[in-house]
């Protein structure tokens, strides 16, 4: 009988404490306001509290989650190169999807870019900095997958389209943070990518 009930396990720590956290706080930014405003809540949620984790918990440099500029040449002529492949295809998906029109189209304002650099700063390095490289130490390559499923999941009040793209798009900038070392870059991509999305499924060029 006691054989049954016999498991051993072997559990790395930062592997549990990143898996138990980043599902908290993505729960905590679903159910909860914090603060009067949204993206106020994400800087301190998703950038603010796993640096706390990285620091005080974990005892480890901010650098070896990619809290860092990284191979930066590399970074900007990634996220250079990203930006003119990926501008055509927003265009033409904005354009042609009424569900993005309608979703995106409240969004534009003279503020939003503000508003998307506030909301994705944090964002990116929780999924490509906390989560990615976390995950690194015990998974190796299996993290930029990993990482991609919750990232994917998060997007799921948004049009469909745009959530079935993330599980790809999520492992894309994976790779770009991973090859540079950075969760900076994916940021810079993410953020044009936010950015040109609004305005064209908002109408700004009709």
């Amino acid at each position: 009988m006691r054989k049954i009930f016999s498991i051993k396990l072997k559990l790395d720590r930062d592997t549990v404490a990143i898996t138990i956290m980043s599902t908290l706080l993505l729960m905590v930014d679903h159910y909860h306001r914090l603060t009067p405003v949204k993206v106020i809540d994400r800087v301190g949620l998703y950038l603010i509290i796993p640096l706390g984790i990285i620091l005080l918990a974990f005892r480890k440099s901010p650098k070896e989650f990619g809290f860092q500029l990284g191979d930066w040449r590399a970074g900007l002529v990634i996220t250079g190169v990203a930006i003119v492949l990926i501008a055509p295809v927003l265009w033409i998906i904005a354009r042609a999807d009424t569900t993005m029109q309608d979703y995106y189209k409240r969004q534009l304002s003279a503020a939003m870019p503000l508003i998307t650099l506030l909301d994705l700063i944090g964002w990116e390095f929780f999924f490509r900095g906390f989560i990615l490289f976390g995950y690194q130490q015990e998974f190796g390559d299996h993290a930029l997958w990993l990482q991609a499923v919750p990232f994917a999941l998060a997007h799921l009040p948004k049009p469909e389209i745009e959530t079935l793209s993330t599980i790809f798009g999520g492992f894309l900038f994976g790779l770009v943070a991973w090859r540079t070392r950075s969760f900076l870059y994916p940021f810079l991509i993410h953020w044009f990518v936010s950015i040109f999305t609004i305005m064209v499924a908002g109408g700004m060029f009709n």
